[in-house]
């Protein structure tokens, strides 16, 4: 009787044990092999001409309220995130910024470089003709966002005497205290914004960010169904640790107010058009020579007819010379540009003018 037991004991055992393995097999290969849309290392969220998805719980907009330049954090902080296996925020911050449609994200980071290169191919005879390529095209920053994250450690050294030295720029208010569950590595982080205006330099914009050990959720959730779930490398680690999900939950609560302070002051709103009609506008607007208020300016070539209106019918004023100095007076208008010369203030084709 006990022989005859222990066989359907082991053949238990056998289908226990292939259950089992087919059982960890399958899931496996479900982190190894995420499906689209449904987590994993895809990234979930985006954001483009036509629209946006993911990301719930940021400010929304109907019409951008004016041109975004995001400003790389300094170095120390960088080198702290590093610490923590997160890279530049920056990346992050431009996709809130895109979803949200309150502000067109204009390009002055790494890839500028890659911008003005192609420009300067285009100004040596390089490029395709007809590319277009050329000055006049880009949009002008209306404002700078710098953000900065401080940590506290629980230790007095590292990183926590950063916090000491920088804590009074951020105020206490935006801690996020106390020890995260999972694990959180430090017990205190703050984050906070600063917008100023391109064209004065004035500060028009300040806000702090702040999360608390209960939002951790909103972290999570910001990552499961917005802007993707695994993968370090997509959004630079921000979406699968603690660390990463608290410090995005506070620069979206940080970013929130500062939408909130430029949609309730109408004079910080700047006019521009749709992100889909300022996307357009890059291909088909002309290159061309921009010249300012107050530029002086030359002839190519002597005998340039100074005209009385912007019009090729229009009537001559006054011949150039070669070596002729002209002052730019006034506003481009159907390819001419207003100049004043010795003897007198004119129209004078812009392809026929350049700097000295």
């Amino acid at each position: 009787m006990r022989t005859g037991s222990i066989a359907p004991l082991r053949l238990t055992a056998l289908v226990l044990s292939s259950a089992m393995l087919i059982a960890t097999t399958a899931w496996a290969q479900g982190i190894t092999k995420p499906k689209q849309g449904q987590g994993g290392s895809v990234v979930q969220g985006s954001a483009g001409p036509s629209g946006s998805s993911g990301a719930k719980g940021l400010e929304h907009c109907d019409q951008p309220m004016g041109a975004m330049a995001v400003v790389e954090p300094q170095d120390f902080v960088i080198q702290a995130l590093r610490g923590y296996g997160l890279q530049s925020p920056v990346g992050l911050i431009r996709m809130m910024i895109q979803q949200s449609n309150c502000f067109i994200v204009v390009e002055r980071g790494a890839a500028m470089q890659n911008m003005m290169q192609e420009r300067a191919l285009a100004d040596a005879g390089q490029t395709r003709q007809g590319s277009n390529m050329g000055g006049g095209q880009m949009v002008t920053a209306d404002f700078l966002m710098t953000p900065a994250v401080v940590f506290s450690e629980n230790n007095a050294g590292g990183i926590g005497g950063a916090a000491s030295a920088f804590g009074g720029m951020f105020g206490r208010g935006g801690a996020v205290a106390g020890a995260i569950a999972g694990g959180l590595k430090f017990k205190e982080a703050q984050t906070s914004m600063l917008v100023a205006d391109a064209r004065s330099g004035v500060q028009v914009a300040a806000a702090e960010g702040s999360t608390k050990k209960a939002d951790l959720a909103l972290g999570g959730a910001l990552f499961g169904g917005g802007w993707g779930g695994g993968g370090g490398a997509a959004l630079g680690g921000y979406q699968n640790t603690n660390e990463g999900k608290i410090i995005a939950a506070a620069l979206m609560d940080n970013y929130n107010n500062i939408v909130l302070a430029v949609r309730n002051d109408p004079s910080l709103q700047r006019s521009v058009g749709t992100l889909k009609a300022e996307a357009a506008a890059g291909g088909t607007t002309k290159a061309g020579a921009v010249f300012a208020e107050g530029d002086v300016l030359v002839p190519k070539i002597a005998n340039i007819k100074l005209l009385a209106q912007p019009a090729d019918d229009a009537k001559a004023i006054a011949t150039l010379a070669r070596n002729d100095e002209l002052v730019v007076i006034g506003e481009q208008k159907n390819g001419y540009i207003n100049v004043q010369g010795a003897t007198a203030a004119g129209w004078v084709k812009v392809v026929l003018v350049m700097r000295p």
